[in-house]
């Protein structure tokens, strides 16, 4: 006779495979039809197993996105921002940044591209997280001086004078930017990413008072 624990073991093993089906169920969902248009009912399908199935691993869509969207990302990591704030030069930095970014975003558009157009259907939290993370990528290029710990003196004036820099570094390190910038307009990403740089820079010399700090401020 089999073990107890060995049953157990068996027994969770099967529970992870299914969780696991269920979640990779979802991310060919939302990478192909779009979160907007999934639907428990379609994941039990996708999946081969039944509605029930899935609510006794995930309590709503909202738990089943977090996890679906965990898993992709561990499938596909992005740029990691905080090796670009370890540079010190403004244009290397920005440089670095937008080489690996877009790239990153071309490698994935089309599992991208309906995540992003269906982005107001994702739960709010999930929403949240997206927006946070646009936040770090356009501090981390701006450099430390915008970053947590920054002298108080250079944080206050980066945001008196930095408010459009921070906009425009946003701006481009969207999907929709790369998108609109790059693959709509045929360019390569080497071609987009030095694009980018020229315009972060262009918008750190027309601040307000002409400076942004010496980590965004364009070389004369």
């Amino acid at each position: 006779m089999k073990s107890r624990p060995y049953q157990m073991r068996r027994r969770a093993d099967q529970v992870d495979a299914t969780r696991r089906r269920i979640t990779e169920a979802a991310v060919r969902l939302h990478t192909t039809v779009g979160p907007a248009r999934t639907s428990i009912a379609s994941v039990a399908d996708e999946a081969g197993v039944t509605r029930l199935t899935v609510y006794r691993h995930f309590a709503d869509l909202d738990s089943l996105f977090v996890a679906c969207m965990a898993h992709w990302a561990a499938e596909n990591p992005r740029p990691d921002p905080r090796s670009w704030s370890e540079i010190p030069d403004h244009r290397e930095r920005a440089g670095r940044a937008f080489g690996e970014l877009y790239p990153w975003y071309r490698e994935h558009a089309a599992d991208l591209y309906p995540l992003n157009r269906d982005a107001t259907a994702m739960p709010a939290s999930a929403q949240q997280r997206a927006e946070a993370g646009i936040r770090a990528m356009a501090e981390a290029i701006i450099g430390p001086h915008a970053g947590p710990g920054a002298d108080p003196g250079a944080a206050g004036r980066l945001d008196e004078n930095g408010r459009r820099l921070r906009a425009v570094a946003r701006h481009l390190v969207t999907f929709w930017t790369w998108r609109s910038l790059v693959l709509l307009q045929d360019l390569d990403d080497r071609e987009g990413a030095a694009l980018a740089v020229r315009l972060l820079l262009a918008a750190a010399d027309s601040s307000p008072s002409g400076q942004a700090g010496d980590a965004t401020r364009a070389p004369a």
